[in-house]
């Protein structure tokens, strides 16, 4: 089997392009009863958060979906060019795939290294694609492991201490670009898992005028109610955005809340007070021309970047630990992924061991030999011969894997069969044992 991941990230993809790949809870779901019902016998995990998407596929090396499948796949399923993302595409295979995942679980990936949200994710990914019925023995171990580590990371470094999220490194430029972010009206538009982390943030941070907006009022005055801070109504944004100095968004939108145009109508009725808008919602609020208006100060996620990277230098000696951590395990995992190929490897060996004797008794029974009476009694010997062989061989396997790991066997005995298969497929010549 191979395991192979196929994504684009904030490293390698501008916002721009991650929100047109970006995907809910529901979309991930069709897209895996898709792929499954293609591709029957692989395994599928489709993650996709502010800052990534990524496929996770476990499948047969030769009839699983390649690389070359899983991107057309995004493709078709957003029905975006191929072209226009797929400078944008990594992929990782095996080995790489499962350090991959493993970084990413752990947030030593992440643009705020060491923000817990990740790992939830991750796991509602996972949980997605056990409904779907989309996983299988190899996913589901390889993201248990993943679950396993970043618990690890976390609990031996300190990689999560100090303001380690999208959300916090959002209120800290808040901070950098208001000297007393404690006098500021703050508008924080969303009250989902995000929004709530902004209002910790924000009250941390020593802000007390702050307004939730969410478009269940329910849900928005639940979180209002649970931090003592007001709510407001969906209908009556543009009138919040009014009276705010900032607004900081994470609303889950197909297209923007607000436009150049719409928004310069708000500018209008604030008088040109300075604003600071920071979106951090991936597909985006506001349309980036909002940033041309007069006075509006206008950041997305990716712009948190620099802010983020003090973060990580911060953190250099603990991603240190973090990557070792995950280097070990990545190592197991691996162990256990080529020894479960070695059973149906020696099979193989087995079938192709077989064909070659075929291919020489078929040489020698030709001419004159070919109804010889002793045929029956070659054939029983040649068997036995081939078994004798096999048991040396498997003997030495064996004591490859006890000394140098699975892997190791699994990788000779992958090569034998690679050079059986050329030797049984090589043309019989018949005539070379005519006499």
């Amino acid at each position: 089997m191979k395991i192979l991941v196929v994504g684009l990230n904030h490293k390698s993809a501008p916002i721009e392009i991650r929100e047109r790949l970006a995907c809910d809870a529901a979309e991930r779901a069709r897209a895996l009863r898709q792929l499954k019902n293609r591709f029957h016998k692989a395994e599928f995990v489709l993650l996709s958060t502010c800052n990534r998407v990524e496929l996770y596929s476990a499948g047969n090396r030769d009839q699983g979906p390649n690389s070359a499948d899983l991107a057309k796949f995004l493709s078709d399923f957003h029905n975006v060019p191929l072209k226009e993302f797929q400078d944008f595409l990594y992929v990782y295979s095996d080995e790489e795939s499962v350090s991959h995942l493993l970084t990413v679980a752990s947030s030593l990936d992440s643009m705020v290294v060491g923000e817990a949200q990740i790992i939830g994710q991750v796991k509602e990914s996972y949980r997605l694609a056990c409904t779907a019925k989309s996983t299988g023995k190899v996913l589901n171990r390889l993201f248990h492991c993943a679950f396993a580590v970043s618990k690890k990371v976390h609990t031996t470094t300190s990689i999560a201490t100090g303001r380690v999220s999208v959300a916090g490194v959002a209120v800290e430029l808040a901070m950098q670009l208001f000297a007393d972010i404690s006098a500021t009206h703050v508008v924080v538009i969303g009250a989902g898992e995000m929004g709530e982390l902004l209002v910790r943030h924000l009250l941390h941070a020593g802000c007390e005028n702050i307004t939730v907006v969410n478009r269940s009022y329910e849900r928005g005055r639940s979180v209002a109610k649970r931090y003592g801070i007001e709510a407001g109504d969906w209908e009556a944004l543009p009138e919040e955005l009014i009276k705010a100095n900032i607004v900081i968004a994470s609303a889950a939108t197909q297209d923007y809340l607000f436009r150049k145009s719409s928004f310069k109508k708000i500018m209008d009725s604030r008088r040109q007070r300075t604003l600071l808008l920071i979106d951090i919602a991936v597909p985006r609020n506001f349309e980036p021309t909002i940033n041309e208006i007069e006075n509006v100060y206008l950041y997305s996620i990716d712009e948190l970047s620099k802010v983020a990277e003090q973060n990580r230098k911060a953190r250099e000696e603990d991603i240190a630990k973090g990557m070792q951590i995950i280097h070990e395990n990545v190592t197991e995992f691996i162990d256990w992924f080529r020894s479960r190929d070695i059973g149906p490897l020696i099979g193989q060996m087995k079938k192709k061991f077989t064909q070659i004797s075929q291919n020489e008794l078929e040489r020698f029974f030709v001419g004159g030999r070919q109804d010889a009476p002793y045929r029956e009694v070659m054939e029983v010997m040649m068997k036995r011969v081939v078994n004798k062989l096999l048991h040396c061989v498997i003997k030495n396997v064996n004591a490859i894997a006890e000394e140098q790991g699975p892997a190791e066997a699994a990788k000779l005995v992958d090569s034998i069969v690679r050079q059986a298969e050329k030797v049984s497929s090589e043309p019989s010549k018949k005539e070379d044992m005519e006499s």
